[in-house]
């Protein structure tokens, strides 16, 4: 008898450890759910995007420069979207799926290395500078979303990578402005090698966004003063073999 009820609690305790299994695992996928619908809501573009396996990425390229950071679909520009709708269908048939927002179409993001982000960010609160939604990608970049300053005319527009690797990356350098043509991470993305989000907001999604020119000062003022230091030599991104976005 004393076997049968020591089995007995084990099965119990086995039962409940599947039920709370279950139940984590509903609120993770609420949680991812709710964050995807917040970027929608605040008009983000949003489009399905690889995801880790292992230190690797679920898309089929071979040495992918760029794993779990880039769109499933070459077609990602038209497919962008924020009608809510479709973003819960997308993640409920995707669910470990990260997600991109296009730039350059409602918002630019301003893209810097972790520490000068960090530093700027904090200048520009102390200042009383409205920062806008700010996401963090690991400990890597922070990411500053702003107004677009891609213009209108459809014929005037110019391609991201004359932002991203510009002749004056020696003096901006780290710093990405993702306009018409590219691309970032949204919350709650998953990068290589990491079981939890890495991608998370620092300052919400729901946030105006602000003119990014009103951040540039103290971005490039922080980049240029970690270009300079000791902890930049190793930093990839002050060497020019970070790519970002690959398409």
């Amino acid at each position: 008898m004393e076997r049968e009820g020591r089995e007995g609690r084990v099965s119990w305790w086995l039962r409940r450890r599947a039920r709370n299994a279950v139940t984590r695992a509903e609120q993770e996928a609420r949680a991812r759910e709710d964050l995807l619908l917040a970027a929608a809501a605040a008009g983000f573009p949003l489009a399905l995007a690889a995801h880790p396996e292992g230190y690797g990425c679920s898309c089929e390229r071979i040495g992918c420069p760029t794993p779990a950071r880039h769109p499933l679909s070459f077609a990602w520009r038209t497919q962008a979207s924020s009608d809510p709708d479709t973003v819960l269908g997308w993640a409920r048939s995707r669910p470990e799926a990260n997600f991109v927002t296009a730039t350059g179409i409602v918002h630019d993001v301003l893209d810097v290395p972790y520490e000068p982000g960090l530093a700027a960010l904090e200048r520009l609160e102390s200042e009383g500078v409205e920062t806008g939604p700010v996401a963090v990608l690991g400990e890597e970049r922070l990411l500053f979303f702003t107004t677009t300053r891609t213009p209108d005319d459809e014929d005037e527009w110019w391609p991201c990578e004359l932002d991203c690797h510009p002749e004056t990356m020696d003096e901006h350098p780290g710093l990405r402005w993702h306009c018409r043509g590219s691309y970032v991470l949204v919350p709650p993305a998953r990068l290589p090698g990491v079981h939890r989000p890495e991608v998370a907001w620092v300052r919400a999604p729901e946030r105006p966004l602000p003119d990014p020119l009103s951040l540039l000062e103290a971005l490039t003022d922080a980049c240029a003063a970690y270009a300079g230091s000791d902890a930049a030599q190793d930093h990839p991104d002050f060497h020019g073999s970070a790519a970002w976005p690959a398409r």
